[in-house]
């Protein structure tokens, strides 16, 4: 039964994100806020659709810590879920991506007209100083960056080594850090065709300034907060 609830929400995201995608594409040439603006609308549908097929709900707790300017949002990363339902939970915002998910037909389509931060996690050198680059160019656009430190999807209830990019980008432009944790893991499992009814929680911390602090206690900080909050959730 699940399969098939599981199936049904696949297929109408797929649809709904293919006219999306089409009508942005049509659109090729207005400004890439307009076009935010009507890609956004795919996961405000994925979160409606969601809770429809499969019952899973949305919690976040915290929204007024949300910063009012543009800022780096460091999350954990178990799910493709927080790549679509931090969009409903954070103001217009880029991604920084491995460049794989691109080729995702429809999916990665839509992806690239929004200008993320596209890198090759196997010249590391080189994707920080374009993370750092491109990262500092989005704030500076007023755009929120989304990053996940761990670069990789973990399973529900570990966490990876934090890498050091979306720090980086903080640094050099003075803005603050908002950490987010959630548990979206546990209702859309890492590699899973199959989800499961469930709630998923999303925290957001206090904003957390950079200022006079190096990256490795920015780094602890962060860990240590995430951490405080997976054992809640």
């Amino acid at each position: 039964m699940l399969f098939l609830r599981s199936l049904l929400y696949f297929l109408g995201s797929m649809i709904v994100l293919g006219l999306l995608v089409t009508t942005a594409f049509a659109l090729f040439f207005i400004p890439i806020k307009a076009r935010y603006a009507i890609l956004v609308n795919w996961s405000k549908f994925c979160i409606w659709w969601l809770r429809i097929t499969l019952n899973i709900k949305l919690k976040v707790i915290g929204r007024e810590n949300i910063p009012t300017t543009p800022c780096v949002i460091v999350s954990n990363h178990q799910s493709t879920w927080e790549s679509i339902g931090l969009q409903q939970v954070f103001p217009r915002q880029t991604w920084v991506l491995k460049r794989e998910l691109l080729l995702i037909p429809v999916f990665g389509w839509g992806l690239a007209m929004l200008k993320p931060i596209v890198i090759n996690r196997g010249e590391k050198l080189k994707a920080l100083k374009k993370i750092i680059k491109q990262g500092a160019d989005r704030i500076n656009e007023k755009i929120f960056v989304v990053v996940f430190p761990e670069g990789t999807r973990q399973p529900y209830g570990k966490l990876g080594e934090y890498q050091k990019g979306g720090i980086s980008i903080a640094k050099k432009t003075g803005c603050d850090i908002s950490p987010v944790y959630h548990n979206a893991g546990r209702a859309w499992p890492k590699g899973s065709f199959i989800k499961y009814p469930n709630t998923i929680t999303v925290v957001i911390g206090s904003p957390i300034s950079v200022k006079g602090k190096s990256t490795t206690t920015l780094t602890k900080e962060i860990r240590d907060w995430t951490e405080s909050q997976a054992v809640k959730y």
